[in-house]
């Protein structure tokens, strides 16, 4: 099964980064360039295992995610329920791990595993997926690493609880 990974330092600590990594609506768009839009689906009004989303890449293709796992701070996991033809399977995951000794510091770890279809034609489609999924990977973390620096985003994920 191919995968594809791509790193990032990021100067906020992993809560910090989690919470970006979790962001919706249009504080994501501010960071996010691998969607054109995200939303929680059946209802669901935050992240959690089993909650599912709809996702519109930019490019238009629609996915159907479920999150498999939340472990707030340190990694979420969501795999495809449904989507774009050509992807049989598609799973990503996403790790934070503090940088010893320096309390505002996150290694941020996004993978991407996928499998194509149809079986005769997924060694070619895979070969290409690879280079494209790396391509928006690294993209998409790039833009991660901004999120992080935002001051708008940042004041979005420090933002008291609507309940606290």
């Amino acid at each position: 099964m191919p995968i594809v990974e791509s790193t990032v330092r990021v100067p906020v600590d992993p809560s910090t980064a989690f919470a970006v990594s979790q962001t919706t609506g249009e504080t994501r768009l501010r960071w996010d360039p691998f969607i054109r839009g995200q939303r929680f689906a059946d209802g669901a009004r935050e992240p959690a295992k089993g909650v599912r989303t709809l996702t519109r890449h930019r490019l238009g293709f629609v996915m159907t995610s479920e999150y498999v796992s939340f472990a707030p701070p340190s990694n979420v996991g969501m795999k495809m329920i449904g989507g774009p033809w050509f992807f049989a399977n598609f799973a990503g995951g996403w790790r934070f791990v503090a940088v010893a000794g320096q309390p505002d510091a996150t290694d941020a770890v996004w993978r991407y595993s996928f499998r194509c279809r149809p079986a005769w034609l997924a060694p070619l489609l895979e070969r290409i997926g690879t280079r494209v999924l790396q391509r928006d990977i690294d993209r998409r973390i790039a833009g991660f690493a901004r999120g992080c620096e935002d001051p708008e985003v940042l004041a979005v994920v420090r933002a008291p609880a609507p309940d606290a």
